[in-house]
Order: structure tokens, then C-alpha cells, then sequence
């Protein structure tokens, strides 16, 4: 039997947030319901930071009820704080986008807020860019390998909801195994713990979210997943500065972030706005990668520096950041990435999966320096 939204939104309406019986669609604080084509449910509750205790019981009610309907093949509902005290979501089927408000940046020396960590994470890394097309998740990906072979235990994130690449990048598909209808075990590439919205969903189905579901499909990917014991969970994130980067970084106690880019200055514009958007939310920016940086012929061996050369190692000296390294432009990784065989794999001896390593040398050094979970900006999320 499939279930729709409606179905669930006619679920809910037995829940209620209050002494008056308000139901909790008629709140105006549930999100976009969505159901994907296996019976999964997933909403959230939007709440200020304070009533977070008062609406867990409201919580685990409505995911009870839900669970509770024929065809529901599990449920992850959350509470989400997006907006200032007093001000729940509009009433209707959907909250409206959210703009943050401007985040000042760390006063020197001030201490880090407090935020929730991840139980047996050592580590959270966001691997980011300010545009697309610049390789980043290919080099999350193979920089995930890279910090493996050196005998650490890591896991991946595919945090662009709106674009998943991971599944392909891994060559894994299927879905992910749910334990006692909410936490969801990672699937597993080259013994890498994987997770993205791609095992959740049809792989041509468009994710037409709004913010507030971004960031809550985000937040369930990284709280509701069984990582167990990692020393590093790579973040592959969404391209820009918007919704999905503002969540992970007031959400999450990341440790850092590594920016990727092209040489050419069209793309470094962008990734200049990245390192400015991270250290406002006070995280530290571990490193700077140069993608695509030289082509070589494999005919003639002639080096072409297509998108400029050393681009990104100046910007980074500019930026008083670290410059972690350059990634060639080559067919090998473009190969071995489109048939889910990833180049520090497949070809552990080879110069392509050298320069990952050299890289991911480089990040683990400069993480082992860094504080073990920088805690995270005010937001609540159960």
C-alpha cells in the first residue's frame, strides 16, 4: 500500500504541541513532509532552542504515529531550530526559505560554544568549494581513501543533497539497513563507511527542498547514521554558501575545513568566499587543494596548464591558510571516478593515488594539530 503525504499530514493531525489541543500540522511548526518511494518518512519540527526538552515527547509521538501507518518502512523525524524565540514556521504545508542572520566573527580568545557532539567521531572534516564543476567530490572521495591507507578508520559523508555524486564515485547502490526503524547503518565502499541522500532515493528523482528539509536531511544523515568509532568523518558538501554549509557549520563540531578549487580566477573568486564564510562560524581552515591543476599528454608528455597553474597556492598564502597540494588534471582519475573504481583503490602504487596521500599526509598533520571537535554554534536538533 503506498502511503502519501497527505496520509501522513492526516496522521499528525492526532498529535498536539499543546494544552489547547493544537494539532501539530495546524502548528504551523511542521516542515515539508516527504516520502520517498520505499515508505520512508521524513519531516521536522521547527522549535526554539528552549522548548527543545518540552517537544521531544511530541517528537517521539508523531514518529510513533507515523510508524504506526500501513506501508511506513521507517521514519526520521527531528527537531530543528531555525529561527529566533517566539517565531515558529508560518502556517502551511511548507516554512518558507530561512536567512540567517549575520554571524560575527570569533573574538580572539573567546571560548568555543558548546554543541553536540557525535559519539565515536574523533573528527569532522568539511570538504567544500564555493562553485561546482571543481572537482570536490572526486577528491573527497579518493582524499577519504588516502586517510585510510594510513591505518585510520574514516567514513563519508555525501552531504549535497541536491546533487549526490558518492554512490556513483563508489560504484554502491541500494539501500541502507534501518536498526529499530531510525538509525541507519552506513553501506560500505572499499571499506569505507558511506552515506548519502543518493541511497534514499531514485537516482534520477530532483530533490525539490526547501532549506529547513536540506538542512534536516543533512542532520539525520549525520546524527541518525551507526558510524561507530572513526578518526575522521570527511563531509563532502554542497557547492556555495547557503543553507546546507550554514547547517554543518552551526550544527556540527567540525574540526575544520578543506577547500578545493581550480587554478583559474573565476573559480578561486568562490573559494575566497568559502574560507570567509568558515572562519566567520569559527572553523578552521585546514587546507586549500588545487584540482585540475596541469595536463599532461599522454601522447606527446607536453604539460598544459589549462585552468591556469597555482592559483589556489597563492590564494592560500593570500588567505594566511595551508596550501595542502595539487591534484593533475588526468584521464586515469576521470576514468576510475565514472566507473566507481576510485584511482587510490584501484591503483594504490600509482603517481595519482601518491598525490592523494602526500595530501592526505598533509591534512592528517595539520588535524592532529587542531582540537578534537570544535563545538558548534547555538542550534538545536534531536
Amino acid at each position: 500500500m503506498a502511503i502519501t503525504r497527505d496520509d501522513v499530514v492526516k496522521a499528525l493531525a492526532s498529535v498536539t504541541v499543546d494544552a489547547a489541543g493544537t494539532t501539530l500540522p495546524g502548528s504551523g511548526r511542521l516542515s515539508e513532509v516527504v516520502v520517498d518511494p520505499n515508505g520512508r518518512v521524513m519531516f521536522s519540527i521547527l522549535v526554539d532552542p528552549s522548548e527543545a526538552e518540552r517537544f521531544e515527547p511530541v517528537r517521539r509521538q508523531a514518529e510513533g504515529r507515523v510508524l504506526q501507518m500501513p506501508g511506513v518502512s521507517g521514519v526520521f523525524a527531528s527537531l530543528t531550530s531555525e529561527r529566533g524565540p517566539g517565531h515558529p514556521a508560518q502556517s502551511g504545508a511548507a516554512p518558507q526559505p530561512v536567512t540567517p542572520p549575520p554571524v560575527a566573527p570569533p573574538r580572539p580568545g573567546a571560548p568555543p560554544n558548546q554543541g553536540p557532539q557525535i559519539a565515536g567521531v574523533r573528527h569532522i572534516v568539511a570538504v567544500a568549494s564555493g562553485k561546482g564543476g571543481v572537482g570536490k567530490s572526486t577528491t573527497a572521495c579518493n582524499l577519504a581513501l588516502a586517510l585510510q591507507a594510513q591505518g585510520l578508520k574514516v567514513g563519508l559523508l555525501d552531504a549535497d543533497i541536491y546533487g549526490p555524486s558518492v554512490p556513483k564515485l563508489f560504484g554502491l547502490s541500494g539501500k541502507p539497513n534501518v536498526v529499530d526503524n531510525k538509525a541507519m547503518e552506513p553501506m560500505v565502499g572499499y571499506g569505507l563507511k558511506v552515506m548519502s541522500i543518493g541511497f534514499l532515493i531514485e537516482p534520477e528523482t530532483a530533490m525539490i527542498w526547501r532549506g529547513p528539509m536540506v538542512q534536516s536531511a543533512i542532520t539525520q544523515m549525520l546524527r541518525d547514521v551507526l558510524w561507530g568509532e572513526l578518526d575522521v568523518l570527511l563531509v563532502d558538501m554542497p557547492p556555495g554558501t547557503g543553507d546546507a554549509q550554514l547547517t554543518m557549520a552551526q550544527a556540527t563540531p567540525l574540526s575544520g575545513a578543506v577547500i578545493v578549487s581550480t587554478p583559474q580566477d573565476l573559480a578561486l573568486i568562490d573559494a575566497r568566499r568559502g574560507v570567509t564564510m568558515f572562519k566567520k562560524v569559527a572553523v578552521p581552515i585546514l587546507g586549500v587543494i588545487e584540482n585540475m591543476a596541469t595536463f599532461v599528454c599522454p601522447n606527446c608528455g607536453h604539460a598544459s596548464h589549462i585552468f591556469g597553474h597555482g592559483g589556489a597556492r597563492i590564494e592560500a598564502q593570500r588567505l594566511g591558510v595551508p596550501f595542502l597540494g595539487e591534484v593533475p588534471l588526468d584521464m586515469t582519475i576521470r576514468e576510475t571516478s565514472d566507473s566507481g573504481q576510485p584511482v587510490v583503490a584501484t591503483d594504490p602504487g600509482g603517481p595519482h593515488a601518491k598525490v592523494y596521500r602526500d595530501i592526505a599526509a598533509q591534512l592528517w598533520a595539520n588535524l592532529s594539530g587542531a582540537p578534537a571537535g570544535r563545538t558548534a554554534p547555538k542550534i538545536v536538533i534531536e
